[in-house]
């Protein structure tokens, strides 16, 4: 009979879980879609990039997505069965709230599974997108530059190329007008040009050879011409794109757990950067943890008898959700100043919500009152004074 009830209630939380984390995830990229379809659009940057950037992103919107639909399809679940009087129904042939939390517990453990690898490979991730991001620029600058015509899309720069042939990377007949000092425009013209990237300074450069530079100062009284063998022109795109490309160091937000130790126990780290890093060391494991503390907090929330199951657990879950997530930011502000330390900082959300959901849970399992701290009684409260001032 356990297995039977196991598996309804797991099919009861999935469906809606599944959905919430589609709709959730979907809102949350919708922004960065239509930015990376413009590349594609206006850019001609290749649809296979595009879908490795879709990829490289998501991990930073399922780290916060999965526990947050994860509260939800609980509270939408167990609202379903309260409503319905299954949850009574069950209690009266001997199934205890310790037996319908298994179901869900096992739920949980697989979204702080799924979370926690998330957020352990999500420095990799960014260093792919990096590496990628850098590929895509050096897509751009060989694309942007058409023969015979002059070409614009560089910052502060002009290319003219006579011929760009199929088979080769380099241009010839180049001439490029460099404005980017402008006390002293230059020309530089040469028989022959390459686009030269360089992955370890995340750079792209246009080597010319055998040219000559040609400069006139601004008072038109001054032409120097200097010849050249070898000379490299840096290209900047002029976007946030290439700028993101060109960042070399790396943050706390782009490293593993062992490169996080490994600067920590570096000297001549100041304080601001060394509690940054252990902010960012506990949040590979506290934000993953909130979906077993969602979890407990979800099954009281749920098991509460309503009319509108599914609308009152989407609202509980969101007023759920904004408590902690205010709560988060508040502790990390504090950490990141010194205010607090930085463990206390960020895993006060996980022990203040888990203690709050561990009592209720408590409550509800030995049949008593639960307290009007919980959410939904506010719900209700709000509505019925909207209720009373409406005509």
């Amino acid at each position: 009979m356990n297995t039977i009830i196991n598996k309804y209630i797991l099919r009861e939380i999935s469906f809606p879980f599944f959905m919430t984390l589609l709709v959730f995830t979907f809102v949350l990229i919708i922004g960065k879609i239509l930015q990376i379809m413009d590349l594609m659009v206006n850019k001609g940057v290749l649809f296979i990039s595009i879908l490795k950037m879709i990829l490289f992103t998501m991990h930073a919107f399922l780290i916060f997505t999965i526990p947050i639909s994860l509260l939800i399809a609980i509270l939408i679940g167990l609202g379903r069965l309260s409503g319905d009087n299954e949850i009574t129904v069950m209690k009266s042939s001997g199934v205890s709230l310790y037996q319908l939390f298994v179901p869900i517990a096992f739920m949980s453990v697989l979204a702080f599974v799924f979370s926690l690898t998330i957020g352990l490979l999500a420095p990799l991730s960014n260093f792919a997108m990096k590496n990628l991001l850098f590929e895509i620029v050096k897509q751009k600058a060989s694309i942007g530059i058409k023969e015979k015509v002059f070409n614009d899309d560089f910052k502060g720069l002009v290319i003219y190329a006579d011929r760009i042939p199929l088979e080769g990377d380099f241009m010839e007949g180049v001439m490029v007008n460099d404005t980017r000092l402008v006390k002293e425009p230059t020309t530089i013209i040469a028989p022959k040009g390459y686009l030269r990237s360089d992955l370890k300074s995340m750079k792209v450069i246009l080597r010319l050879e055998r040219g000559s530079i040609h400069s006139v100062e601004s008072g038109l009284k001054t032409y120097k011409k200097t010849d050249f063998g070898s000379y490299d022109v840096l290209l900047d795109m002029g976007t946030a794109l290439s700028e993101s490309a060109k960042s070399t160091s790396k943050g706390s937000v782009d490293m593993t757990i062992r490169e996080l130790l490994e600067n920590m126990r570096k000297g001549g780290i100041d304080d601001a950067a060394r509690r940054d890093m252990i902010i960012e060391l506990n949040k590979k494991f506290s934000i993953p943890l909130s979906c077993l503390v969602f979890a407990i907090i979800g099954i009281p929330l749920g098991i509460v008898s309503r009319r509108s199951g599914k609308s009152r657990g989407f609202t509980v879950g969101l007023f759920v959700v904004t408590i902690y997530y205010t709560l988060q930011l508040a502790g990390e502000a504090l950490g990141e100043t010194g205010k607090l330390p930085p463990v206390i900082a960020v895993w006060a959300p996980n022990i203040l919500m888990g203690s709050l959901g561990t009592y209720l849970f408590f409550m509800a399992a030995k049949e008593k009152h639960l307290p009007d701290l919980i959410p939904h009684v506010w719900v209700d409260r709000i509505a019925d004074m909207w209720r009373r001032k409406r005509p």
